[in-house]
């Protein structure tokens, strides 16, 4: 049996622009936008890319953990399996 592997990765890289104006306000929360996208943005993106990949059967997905920091990397990890189909008979 052969196992044949390709990897593909899209990244995401995060930055905010704060202007010094808007950091001196009393009710400026630092950090609150890495906040949003950890709380409201990321875990909406997975389940959407794992409920289009719950649309080809043949596929099984489950995350991967390498042991890096959910914070930092999810990895996807995708099979698809194939089945020899039986001799026909005589």
């Amino acid at each position: 049996m052969d196992t044949e592997e390709k990897i593909f990765t899209i990244r995401f890289s995060l930055a905010a622009t704060i202007p010094a104006a808007l950091q001196e306000e009393d009710d400026f929360e630092e950090g609150a936008w890495l906040a949003e996208w950890e709380s409201q943005i990321k875990p909406g993106l997975i389940r959407a890319v794992f409920g289009y990949l719950r649309s080809f059967p043949r596929w099984q997905a489950h995350i991967r953990n390498r042991g890096i920091s959910p914070m930092d990397e999810i990895e996807i990890a995708l099979e698809r399996s194939f089945v020899v189909p039986p001799f026909p008979s005589q």
